[in-house]
């Protein structure tokens, strides 16, 4: 009979991988909760905050502005002496609006100073001056580009918003589809226009589709040719990514002052 001898080297030396491999499974398992926590925070709570802030922003405006009331939802507003008429322009010819006295010709850097209607996406958000994401669009605000020009005004009004996380009021814009309103509502009017054209991807770096006159420099075909009153917004695509650029335009239909 033969007896099998274990020495206490051996058995230290199982033990020592015991050890390691209940240490290791303990730290993925901690990886993964921290993991999943940041996905809850990104995902839900980030959204949450950033949606009842904008939402606080908005009834703040309005209290400024005071009235308690949205934009007419659904509805183009109703044109005025001076202002184009409630339909789109034929063609590409520009149209001829008057900008009432009031309006916020220069915001500060990170004012809040109009208000984005959406009806078909239930969308209401702060328009703030600039892009930075920590001073705009994190707070679920959708931001101005600096140097394109201001609702109501000849050339581009353009706007970018997160897609996903921080309130992502751009989400759905890919849904938005010819003719469907958007308003932009300021302190002395509320300007509708109306949904002309979306360019579904492009390069992130493609400066053309907020220029005064919007057309895309990596896709020619899609843009304008003519001088116009036109609205642009931007967000990022495919979802949860930042690579490339969703653009949406649409021209300016009326303008109703307050």
């Amino acid at each position: 009979m033969r007896v099998v001898v274990l020495e206490h080297g051996t058995r230290r030396r199982r033990e020592r991988r015991r050890r390691a491999w209940w240490t290791g499974g303990e730290l993925l398992v901690t990886v993964g909760i921290v993991l999943l926590l940041l996905v809850v925070h990104q995902l839900w709570w980030t959204n949450r905050e950033a949606k009842e802030g904008a939402q606080r922003k908005v009834e703040a405006l309005e209290r400024e502005w005071g009235r308690g009331g949205g934009a007419d939802s659904g509805t183009a507003a109703s044109s005025e002496p001076g202002s184009p008429s409630s339909s789109p322009a034929a063609g590409e010819a520009s149209v001829r609006v008057t900008i009432p006295d009031g309006t916020v010709a220069n915001p500060a850097g990170s004012q809040s100073y109009a208000v984005l209607t959406i009806p078909r996406l239930h969308l209401r958000v702060p328009v703030a001056e600039g892009v930075g994401k920590q001073s705009v669009l994190n707070k679920g605000y959708v931001g101005h580009y600096r140097n394109t020009q201001q609702p109501g005004q000849a050339g581009n009004f353009a706007l970018a918003g997160h897609r996903n996380t921080h309130g992502e009021p751009f989400r759905y814009i890919n849904r938005l589809a010819p003719k469907d309103t958007i308003q932009v509502e300021t302190e002395a009017a509320v300007y509708t226009y109306v949904v002309d054209r979306t360019l579904r991807q492009t390069s992130a770096r493609d400066s053309g589709v907020i220029r005064r006159t919007p057309r895309s420099t990596v896709h020619p075909a899609y843009g304008y040719t003519s001088p116009g009153y036109y609205i642009t917004l931007t967000t990022c695509t495919p979802e949860y990514t930042s690579r490339y650029r969703l653009v949406v335009w649409g021209r300016l239909s009326s303008m109703r002052p307050r």
